[in-house]
């Protein structure tokens, strides 16, 4: 299993991820108000501005506080990683 660092210490699967988005567009926002509801809404902003939410294979969405262009190469780059350690930078 691949994990993409998201930002602070937090770390997703990267098989599962389905969508990396900006927040700023009115579906976005419904989706995550809705996922909210439904309780399936996990926050990694760590008291953050939110500037990208993730969209999950089991319908979770996660938030992020980086920028969606670094989560996409992080998560491009992940595979390139020898050391799993140097993919936590």
């Amino acid at each position: 299993m691949q994990l993409v660092n998201i930002g602070f210490g937090n770390m997703i699967s990267a098989e599962r991820m389905v969508a990396i988005v900006s927040p700023e567009s009115a579906p976005i926002k419904r989706i995550v108000q809705d996922s909210k509801e439904r309780g399936v809404l996990i926050d990694a902003t760590c008291g953050r501005k939110t500037r990208t939410v993730i969209i999950m294979e089991s319908d979770h969405v996660v938030l992020s506080a980086l920028q969606p262009e670094t989560v996409a190469n992080r998560f491009n780059n992940q595979g390139d990683q020898d050391d799993p350690a140097e993919a936590m930078l």
